[in-house]
């Protein structure tokens, strides 16, 4: 699963908010240049008007979202926070794709080079679908226990993120970006008060987990959190004199401005939101909320397909899998039917580690193992590597079992494996191969950095992600790794089956808690019937398609939809079709709307 990318579906559908900003720190430096690059002179190319234009949109952008500039490598609003909340951000948000839509519509796409085409119809979407978002209160949903800004905050004050600590100025900027977050909580009181007036409030059960959540953080000693970890790799060249002074101010802010944010916040969940919070456990449950959940779900997955359709689709796809699932238990000569393969499977210690570290070696040595195969089928491979580590003990309860972050664009740090060692019974050995070829190669870092590094197309294609393209290609992957023979063995095989079958179970069971009225124990009830799967991990990833309406749709639509223009090139090159030179098509545009792949695939295969 891709969490953090700079434009993901997910954080574009929740808005996931800043803090509040005076509107002289709106960007209006940012705002002039795209003014003046939107003013076209008779001596610019159309191809030149065009880059002018989607650059100055993308640095505009990152000026309304500081901490996805940090993100991106942007080291200049590294001391402020997000203001996503604000009426200003609102305002500047509306005026900016409103001027966008109206300088694309100028632009005579047919005299730009094809790769241009191509990312003229991206930004296209991508301002359509934000000028449509602002027809539904996102604002009124700030945070979740799944993905919010706290744990964004959180993850840049450990130190080992995307925040810089070097010198003694990224120290000020993120005692800055402390200031920026006790703003924000201010804010997201103040939404979540407009929520409960208007009643669109999270459902209780997921109050609930969030409440713990942000406990954890507040401290009475800056020493103990984690937000110091940072001090302990203190800036060189120090005497001992500036040290003490850098780490007193820095501990200072933590206990003087986070620690009573974390307070204000917990207190507030705990003492007005929890009882305020409703018990319905899908969007069906909040005014407007089949509609609001329809955009969800043209978001997600790029797509127009009816909500209902969906969930047909994912119904058929589950009794596909069950009969695959089935012939696995025969083939290894289990007595007893598919339910009890799966307790079987589910609780045989075999098929466990018993220590974390275990795991996570596990994971090391698939990954020397998939990076022998994958020559034969990219000659484009990413120049940043991955690593492997554990999920922070501090969100690795709710947490899923497995996520990906970027690497940074400069090559200074890889994109990270995440795992979640919270709970070994949920991280089954038949499931790993898959799992690794999803979340790091071929599918999330290869993606993703490969779109990092490419040349010759504007910021926002490097950096811009839909979630039906990135999880589609993510499970695509999984995919591939029969045709790289990496699941000889019938239980690594029944993995991959396995995973296939949540992403088939997310599209009923989204689509259920969402358009049908379903509740969260139906949902986990349903699950476990149809899976393998340790009930704790079900019920993390049933509250997380609650606290994310339409995410968990991309996966599978996504999925479907590069394997379909594979077989319609396969059918129409025949002997011609190379599947290093497929893959090539796929990665090297970014990351795509459906539509906007299909496009692509079609006009390769028609000019071959």
């Amino acid at each position: 699963m891709r969490v953090a990318s700079v434009a993901t579906a997910i954080a574009v559908a929740f808005s996931i908010a800043g803090c509040s900003q005076p509107e002289s720190q709106s960007a209006p430096k940012s705002a002039q240049q795209s003014q003046v690059a939107s003013t076209t002179t008779s001596q610019q190319t159309v191809e030149q008007q065009y880059l002018a234009l989607v650059e100055a949109y993308f640095n505009d952008n990152l000026a309304l979202h500081p901490v996805m500039s940090t993100y991106v490598g942007h080291t200049d609003l590294n001391g402020k926070f997000d203001f996503e909340l604000s009426e200003a951000y609102l305002e500047g948000r509306h005026n900016l794709n409103s001027k966008m839509k109206s300088d694309l519509a100028k632009i005579d796409v047919s005299k730009l080079p094809p790769q241009h085409q191509i990312g003229f119809e991206v930004i296209s979407y991508e301002v359509d679908m934000a000028l449509e978002e602002e027809t539904f209160p996102f604002r009124w949903l700030p945070l979740n226990q799944f993905y919010s800004q706290v744990f964004t905050l959180v993850q840049l004050g450990s130190g080992e993120s995307a925040q810089p600590f070097v010198t003694v100025q990224d120290y000020d900027n993120f005692i800055g970006r402390m200031q920026g977050f006790s703003e924000w909580v201010d804010l997201a009181i103040m939404r979540m008060d407009e929520g409960i007036k208007s009643k669109v409030v999270l459902p209780r059960v997921l109050v609930e987990r969030m409440i713990p959540q942000i406990q954890s953080q507040i401290v009475v000693d800056a020493s103990e959190s984690i937000f110091s970890q940072p001090l302990s790799n203190l800036p060189k060249g120090l005497d001992e004199q500036q040290a003490k002074a850098l780490t007193e101010r820095y501990q200072q802010a933590i206990i003087q401005t986070l620690m009573p944010a974390f307070s204000k916040l917990h207190n507030y969940l705990n003492d007005t939101y929890l009882a305020a919070s409703r018990g319905s456990h899908g969007l069906w449950g909040v005014p407007n909320g089949a509609d609001w959940y329809q955009y969800l779900s043209d978001q997600q997955t790029t797509t127009k397909i009816p909500v209902d359709k969906i969930h047909q689709l994912g119904l058929d796809e589950v009794a596909r899998i069950l009969s695959e699932m089935d012939k696995v238990r025969q083939q290894v000569g289990f007595e007893g039917d598919l339910q009890a393969f799966f307790d079987h499977l589910g609780s045989d210690p075999q098929f466990f580690f018993t220590e974390k570290q275990g795991l996570i070696d596990g994971y090391m040595a698939l990954k020397t193992k998939i990076d022998g195969v994958l020559p034969g089928y990219f000659d484009v491979e990413p120049k940043a590597d991955y690593v492997v580590k554990p999920v922070e003990p501090f969100r690795e309860q709710s947490a899923a079992g497995a996520s990906y972050d970027a690497p940074a664009p400069d090559g200074s740090r890889p994109g990270v494996f995440y795992i979640n060692t919270y709970n070994l019974k949920a991280q089954p050995k038949w499931g790993m191969t898959t799992l690794s070829l999803h979340e790091a190669a071929p599918g999330h870092h290869f993606q993703i950095a490969i779109k990092q590094e490419l040349e010759g197309v504007p910021s926002f294609q490097r950096f811009g992600g839909y979630n039906a393209f990135e999880e589609g290609w993510a499970l695509y992957a999984e995919y591939l790794g029969m045709e790289m023979r990496l699941f000889t063995d019938p239980y690594q095989y029944f993995g991959k089956l396995s995973d296939e079958m949540l992403r088939a179970m997310r599209l009923v069971v989204d689509t259920g808690l969402h358009a049908k009225g379903w509740s969260r124990e139906q949902a986990i009830q349903y699950m476990l019937d149809n899976s393998p799967m340790a009930e704790s991990d079900v019920t993390a990833e049933v509250e997380r398609y609650m606290a994310i309406p339409g995410q968990a749709l991309s996966y599978k639509v996504g999925q479907l939809k590069i394997l379909e223009l594979r077989k319609y090139a396969e059918k129409e090159l025949g002997d011609r079709f190379d599947i290093k030179a497929f893959h090539n098509q796929v990665l090297t545009s970014g990351s795509l709307p459906m539509a906007v792949l299909e496009q692509k695939i079609h006009h390769w295969v028609e000019t071959l």
